[in-house]
């Protein structure tokens, strides 16, 4: 009696896992290229009308703080906190939009 169960000709991956692994293999490299771009590219938050501006990364690392002299007064430090916080918030959020856009586009397996 033949035995039931198993791949169709024996031994190996089958054809739909093969193409499967295939598949998550591109993904990764896909994946890797863009973290690598990502890394490379700078992204720029501004806040009060362009008081302060900030650079980063596209790992969210500082590269840039820009303060326009006007924006310090001694007597209103908070303000320039806010406005700090305020910009790095911008670009950051440029970040993260860049990434939900790359991540939309590297496809999938169809499940």
């Amino acid at each position: 009696m033949a035995k039931r169960g198993g791949f169709p000709g024996g031994m190996g991956i089958p054809g739909n896992m093969n193409n499967m692994l295939k598949q998550a293999q591109r993904l990764q490299r896909q994946m890797e290229e863009q973290q690598k771009a990502m890394a490379e590219s700078e992204f720029t938050g501004t806040a009060g009308g362009g008081a302060v501006t900030i650079v980063l990364t596209g790992l969210k690392e500082m590269k840039k703080v820009t303060i326009d002299p006007e924006a310090c007064d001694p007597d209103d430090v908070e303000t320039l906190e806010e406005l700090v916080m305020l910009a790095y918030k911008d670009a950051a959020s440029k970040i993260d939009q860049k990434n939900e856009e790359a991540g939309s586009g590297l496809g999938g397996f169809g499940f």
